[in-house]
């Protein structure tokens, strides 16, 4: 299993993040843009949801390593009661396999979203996609129920598997959510170093 420096994506590692989202667009249904963005419109993505939610890169054996994958949590809908809720999303360099780079991604996201009191995660998962059910199950990730035909891209419709996960008690009251820039410093490398209340620790840069 290869080593991974996980770090804060940024605006200037666009070029490097759509080289591995691009071929998702252009081949496959994981995702169900059409058309891939531009680096202009992509690093305005980073900068806009980094703003608030973890946007992180995986890069291969040291700080310095090329990027290989990258993960991130979204608003997963707008009305204000929802704002407990997040979305998740997970790209990995096509044909290397996960080598880590997933697990150790989602671990991180995951710890920091509970940091930012982040009450409920989903995933999104274009039918069939058995590497990303693996991910999912092995973070405690449940179904919750499956769009039929829900879009349709390459000449066929595709199913969408909705997946759900809780990072708190349901029955407590929920607090405020704290921005990502707003968390201090030894919690977040805590999160990242997967001591937020998440099994297993890897080395990770931050």
């Amino acid at each position: 299993m290869s080593s991974f420096c996980l770090v804060f994506a940024v605006p200037d590692d666009a070029p490097a993040l759509l080289n591995i989202y691009a071929p998702y667009v252009r081949t496959t249904a994981v995702s169900f843009e059409c058309e891939p963005p531009t680096e202009r419109e992509f690093a305005g993505r980073i900068a806009s949801i980094g703003a608030f939610y973890p946007y992180l890169a995986a890069r291969e054996g040291g700080r310095n390593g090329a990027i290989v994958g990258y993960a991130y949590a979204s608003r997963a809908q707008e009305r204000a009661a929802y704002r407990w809720n997040a979305e998740l999303s997970v790209y990995l360099e096509q044909g290397r396999g996960d080598r880590g780079a997933g697990t150790a991604l989602y671990r991180a996201l995951l710890g920091l979203l509970a940091l930012q009191n982040i009450r409920n995660v989903y995933g999104t998962v274009t039918l069939p996609n058995a590497a990303s059910l693996r991910l999912h199950e092995k973070f405690g990730f449940r179904p919750v129920g499956v769009f039929p035909h829900a879009g349709y891209k390459l000449g066929r419709w595709h199913d969408v598997l909705h997946l759900e996960k809780a990072l708190g008690d349901p029955a407590e009251p929920p607090v405020p959510v704290r921005g990502i820039r707003e968390l201090e410093p030894v919690a977040v490398a805590a999160a990242l170093n997967g001591e937020a209340g998440l099994s297993g620790r890897r080395e990770f840069c931050f």
